[in-house]
């Protein structure tokens, strides 16, 4: 059963790129990963419907946080943004019917705290602003997979400001 994953990378990625978990390219998380039985073109064809004539966002990233159970992820928080937030909710609406469990937590968290997790090969600081042009779809293959993350399709936003 696939696990899925809608993300916002800081720098566009290509369909059918593959990196390891370890090596995720910077982005911030729209749609937590989720559990569908839901072929990946049906996701991509409600996403890209969804989110046509969504134009480009530009936030900006605020103080640094710890996440995590054990509060030992270090990530940048992104600062209020009424775009993002739209954003987030027009694809939790839409994906929430191809879940397996529309009460799995990536679709029952109480708010959404955008934030840039902290990476060996980059981070962002308060006050960078950030241009966000695509929005992912990426498989979340088991951990141990040497296949790593994949990215399936990419959607284009609008080059408008939203």
């Amino acid at each position: 059963m696939p696990r899925l994953v809608v993300v916002l990378p800081l720098t566009p990625l290509e369909a059918g790129a593959s990196f390891a978990v370890e090596a995720w390219p910077l982005h911030i998380t729209v749609l937590a990963p989720f559990e569908t039985d839901a072929a990946p073109d049906e996701i991509a064809r409600v996403s890209a419907a969804a989110l046509a004539g969504f134009g480009a966002l530009t936030v900006v990233a605020g103080q640094d946080e710890l996440f995590g159970r054990h509060h030992d992820i270090s990530v940048t928080l992104i600062d209020e943004n009424a775009a993002l937030t739209r954003l987030h909710d027009l694809i939790v609406a839409v994906l929430r019917p191809l879940a397996n469990s529309p009460t799995e937590s990536a679709f029952a968290r109480p708010e959404f705290r955008a934030h840039v997790t902290m990476k060996l090969q980059g981070r962002v600081h308060a006050g960078d602003e950030l241009r966000l042009t695509q929005v992912a779809l990426v498989d979340m293959v088991p951990p141990a997979a040497a296949s790593g993350r994949t990215v399936l399709v990419t959607f284009e936003l609008a080059s408008t400001s939203d």
